[in-house]
């Protein structure tokens, strides 16, 4: 048998369940030897859709669908490694944030605080806050993963 080349599908899904639905598909695949799956993507970006590799057809794939909860439908027509490649270069923790950007620090000894954006390091993927409530304005060095933005500094007018 010649093996045809490998085209992606992507699965719609249910709201917030694609993890469950790409570890499902995993699962599946093993105990159906005769639907093939080379590699599923969960992109954090694309949501409420799941990104299969396979060198099966299309309709293998809505069969595949049809075993799996939370999995709704194949989107038709199937799409090519450079169109989904972005998806798999990481993104900097960091990107987005500027200095002025007011931010909520997520994890840490300064959890639920406030605090507006001093400096940037995208090297090392810091930055550097002072916090909001703070009578004195002490400069707290953070990982970028560490803050949720809360409001823009281009927001600010």
């Amino acid at each position: 048998m010649v093996e045809s080349a490998n085209r992606i599908y992507a699965i719609k899904t249910t709201a917030k369940q694609e993890r469950t639905v790409a570890d499902n598909i995993e699962k599946v695949t093993r105990e159906q030897k005769d639907i093939h799956v080379v590699a599923v993507m969960v992109p954090e970006e694309l949501k409420g859709y799941v990104l299969v590799e396979s060198p099966d057809a299309i309709a293998r794939i809505e069969q595949l669908v049809e075993l799996i909860p939370h999995a709704r439908a194949v989107v038709q027509g199937s799409t090519a490694l450079s169109e989904v490649a972005h998806f798999l270069v990481p993104k900097k923790a960091v990107t987005g944030i500027t200095e002025g950007t007011i931010v909520e620090i997520i994890a840490g000894p300064f959890k639920g605080e406030k605090a507006v954006v001093k400096r940037v390091d995208t090297g090392k993927e810091e930055i550097t806050v002072e916090l909001y409530e703070s009578m004195i304005p002490i400069p707290i060095t953070v990982r970028g993963d560490s803050v949720r933005v809360v409001e823009r500094s281009d927001e600010m007018s």
